[in-house]
């Protein structure tokens, strides 16, 4: 029995489809390099964790709609900045100049306090 199991241990464990570990798989708009540093930047803009717009398991696919939804805001973010005069490491525009660390970002002021400006 020993024998016969032994060449099953010794196999390496399935890997997980475009997950860490393993070269990113599925890219549109990055490039491998600059992955780990825009996932990082969304968790903070967004306050979200990977399974926001990730499928768990298998971040290579495109199940969840608002993995969609990241790319176009990436496009728009890469062309907004490209507007502006390239200056060496100086983004203009970000995730979180418009997220603020929520999902949705907010397009209007909060409404004003009670008795206007200053409260009173």
């Amino acid at each position: 029995m020993l024998l016969v199991l032994t060449p099953l241990c010794a196999q390496d464990a399935p890997k997980q489809k475009g997950m860490r570990g393993g070269p990113p798989k599925n890219l549109k708009i990055l490039k491998p390099e600059e992955v780990r540093s825009t996932m990082a930047s969304f968790t903070q803009a967004l306050g979200v964790r990977c399974d926001f717009c990730h499928v768990q398991g298998d971040f290579s696919l495109d199940d969840n709609p608002k993995k969609t939804t990241a790319r176009a805001m990436l496009t728009m973010v890469h062309e907004i900045n490209g507007k502006f005069p390239p200056v060496e490491g100086k983004m203009y525009v970000t995730c979180y100049t418009c997220h603020r660390g929520k999902t949705t970002p907010e397009t209007a002021p909060p409404p004003a306090a009670p008795g206007g400006p200053g409260g009173q």
